[in-house]
């Protein structure tokens, strides 16, 4: 039997049936015997096979393929993955400028992934209503740059419900994850277009302006204008994973945009004579807060590390 995995609690997964059952499954044990580097061999998002036992539960023995995914390197174990969700129409990228702070390189990163797998993303600024002046000048600003270099921005204020029409009219009838860091308003914001799913929300620590994590597994919710969102568990820090130095410039549109007149093929974009990204970071071209996010990233895959505040 076939199903979609709509709901991730650890060892146990909610299938849902092509004949509109919900069935609590876990992994066939020969799955664990396979070279297996994910954390989550088996995702929300993952269209599965089904063996039904006697009981009414049921063992996945088979994963189809997935069309994209979006990954990030495990916070405990550097050198495993951990699959957020798969087969997305997109993503949405939850940010706060403040209340908690998300940083461009956080946002960067999430980025350049969701490039590296083929899934859209909008970006998402929550909590507008808090915003002081300062705040104000920089959230247009980062839209200025997201919208230039081709991510779709929003703003919202989830509380008072001011964006939201747009955000549905931009959801409807499509397969999307929400991410983010904890205490950017993801549960609200699906409190807001679901009312009967009731998520708990939680309060930002006030002591280090970070959210507390509320939910805990990853599950799919049935939007009553028509398909899908994904709720994942708060993110602190995004370690970038299955990306090869060379390819990381093209990760980045405006960075491999530029690239293609430097003067060697194999340029870096960090030293070399004749690099055209170089010049146009010193021309403003491209933006010196991108470039940096660059430079991390390539600085994480020559140490081999994953460094948790990113």
């Amino acid at each position: 039997m076939k199903g979609l995995v709509i709901r991730n609690t650890g060892s146990w997964y909610t299938v849902r049936t092509e004949d509109g059952r919900d069935i609590e499954s876990k992994l066939k044990g020969n799955f664990r015997l396979k070279d297996i580097q994910n954390t989550n061999p088996v995702v929300v998002g993952d269209y599965v096979t089904l063996e039904i036992n006697q009981e009414g539960t049921a063992f996945i023995s088979e994963i189809a393929e997935r069309k994209n995914y979006i990954i990030r390197r495990a916070s405990n174990l550097s050198k495993q993955s951990h699959i957020l969700a798969s087969n997305l129409d997109q993503a949405l990228l939850i940010a706060t400028v403040n209340y908690p702070i998300t940083t461009t390189v956080f946002m960067d990163r999430f980025l350049a992934t969701a490039e590296a797998y083929q899934v859209p993303v909008k970006i998402v600024f929550n909590k507008i209503d808090r915003y002081k002046e300062e705040d104000l000048e920089y959230l247009d600003a980062l839209i200025h740059l997201y919208t230039s270099i081709g991510y779709p921005c929003l703003k919202l204020c989830a509380r008072t419900g001011e964006g939201l029409d747009l955000l549905r009219d931009e959801l409807k009838n499509k397969v999307t994850l929400l991410s983010g860091h904890s205490g950017v308003g993801k549960s609200t914001i699906i409190n807001e277009l679901v009312p009967k799913v009731n998520l708990r929300t939680g309060n930002i620590s006030e002591y280090h302006n970070k959210g507390m994590h509320t939910t805990t597994f990853s599950e799919m919710i049935i939007l009553p204008e028509g398909g899908y969102l994904i709720d994942t568990p708060g993110i602190k820090g995004f370690g970038i994973i299955e990306m090869e130095e060379g390819e990381v410039a093209h990760y980045f549109p405006e960075i491999f945009r530029y690239s293609a007149d430097c003067r060697f093929n194999n340029c870096t974009h960090q030293h070399e004579p004749g690099c055209a990204v170089i010049k146009a970071v010193e021309n403003h071209y491209i933006s010196e807060s991108r470039y940096k996010s660059y430079l991390n990233i390539l600085k994480d895959k020559d140490e081999s590390k994953y460094r948790e505040q990113y």
